[in-house]
């Protein structure tokens, strides 16, 4: 593999991968397909779910099937091309493809980001205005909220391309990574990062922390709410706002990890790397089916549904 001429443009990035392992490929290639195959058939099944099931069509399962379908979309940006990788010799990406994996990346990512504070919010108007909570979240509500969340998603990704696409790229072009991201993109400019690098840590890093410190104080007082003024329903609350509070900590924990700090390279960057793009969509439908009663007895229905027509 030979790099780029030092006086050109770059015009693609070879991926350092996970490992050099041959026989470690082939097995990352089955682990990861089988993520994979589990983050499709999860959030498919609590798509398909919420919106066959009648009993479901309420604003807080409408959230969740739209973090489903983000949570689909997040791990497609990324998880198909490093499966292909994982069986290639050469493995690389041109620099349009690069620039647009980053794009969807971080659009997807925003817009997750959005859709969980928006859970955080239907639990604090649910448990706090219960009278007026239907009023309120209101589909034209919903609708609109899910569109800011879109759109948030791509603001923020926008910024970040827009920054890093006015920058040269002359060599090297080898990225310590199974997918394109800013900390490893940024490093290979051929020119002084410094300003650059700080307003990303900035708009992914210091943004994320204030999120992720808003949605756990949020939480507290909702618990704090449920425990002290609840009579009725208290189990289903608690289990409901600790299924978003771990999918909340699961997410934001890598992320901070990641982007919140001068990019400077360490050991477990690709791990955490992994746990925030690989494993995170696959465990936030099995965290909300396990601890979601309601949502279990809804997918129960939906299989003695199509055991009933099978049997027809």
């Amino acid at each position: 593999m030979e790099q780029e001429n030092s006086t050109t443009t770059v015009k693609k990035f070879f991926l350092v991968g996970l490992t050099e392992s041959a026989m470690l490929q082939y097995i990352l290639f089955t682990t990861f397909l089988i993520i994979y195959t589990m983050t499709w058939l999860g959030n498919v099944t609590i798509i398909t779910t919420i919106i066959t099931d009648q009993q479901l069509h309420k604003p807080m399962y409408f959230l969740l099937g739209n973090l489903a379908f983000i949570d689909l979309s997040e791990s497609s940006v990324t998880l198909p091309k490093m499966l292909w990788d994982l069986l290639s010799e050469v493995k690389t990406i041109s620099f349009q493809g690069c620039i647009t994996q980053m794009f969807f990346f971080h659009f997807t990512g925003g817009a997750v980001c959005v859709v969980l504070i928006l859970m955080a919010v239907d639990r604090y108007v649910a448990l706090h205005r219960p009278l007026q909570y239907l009023n309120i979240m209101n589909p034209n509500v919903l609708l609109s909220l899910v569109v800011a969340a879109w759109v948030g998603g791509f603001l923020h990704s926008i910024v970040q391309v827009a920054l890093i696409i006015q920058l040269p790229f002359c060599g090297p072009n080898f990225l310590d990574n199974f997918y394109c991201d800013i900390p490893q993109v940024i490093k290979l400019a051929c020119t002084d990062i410094y300003v650059v690098e700080l307003l990303m840590v900035c708009n992914s890093g210091l943004f994320t922390i204030l999120i992720f410190i808003v949605l756990i104080v949020s939480y507290a007082v909702i618990l704090v709410k449920v425990r002290t003024h609840l009579t009725e329903g208290k189990h289903k609350a608690f289990s409901t706002c600790g299924a978003q509070v771990a999918v909340v900590s699961i997410h934001f924990v890598p992320c901070i990890f990641i982007y919140a700090r001068p990019f400077q390279k360490l050991v477990v960057d690709k791990a955490m790397s992994s746990l925030y793009t690989l494993i995170t969509p696959m465990l936030n439908p099995l965290i909300y089916t396990l601890r979601n009663t309601e949502m279990k007895n809804a997918i129960n229905r939906l299989q003695s549904l199509k055991k009933k027509r099978n049997d027809q």
